[in-house]
């Protein structure tokens, strides 16, 4: 991973999905709001962690209001590529066939999933021969 997109936690995944999803700025008791039943935090615990994202370089959080509004820095397809790319690297030695063959050989996914992915992959080489001839 690039240092641009640093590893999150699980619960810092969780927090971040909540500021992605929102389309603006949060407060705090939003995102504790919206992690209710996942998370029983007091609001200093989330506060440590929005810390820990801000130190991080995730999020920024804005003062100028009067309340704290907290907003994502690195944008949710970049750090989700940034963390496939490093889990791919990491345990499958950079190969996805790998991977696949893995998770097809401790039945993980299906031969229903094995054809919707080759459906996929086929639309994607479509997709990309038409660019080519525009």
């Amino acid at each position: 991973m690039t240092d641009t997109t640093k590893k999150l936690g699980e619960a810092e995944l969780e927090i971040m999905q909540v500021i992605w999803n929102s389309g603006v700025p949060v407060t705090s008791n939003y995102i504790l709001k919206e992690l209710q039943g996942r998370r029983k935090w007091q609001l200093s615990t989330l506060m440590t962690s929005l810390t820990r994202l801000a130190d991080k370089g995730f999020v920024n959080c804005d003062r100028s209001t009067g309340s704290n509004l907290y907003s994502w820095v690195i944008p949710e397809n970049e750090y989700k590529t940034g963390a496939s790319r490093h889990f791919l690297e990491k345990l499958y030695n950079n190969s996805i066939q790998n991977m696949i063959a893995s998770l097809y050989s401790s039945k993980a996914i299906k031969s229903s999933d094995v054809e919707e992915l080759r459906d996929f992959l086929d639309s994607l080489e479509e997709e990309h021969a038409g660019e080519e001839d525009a």
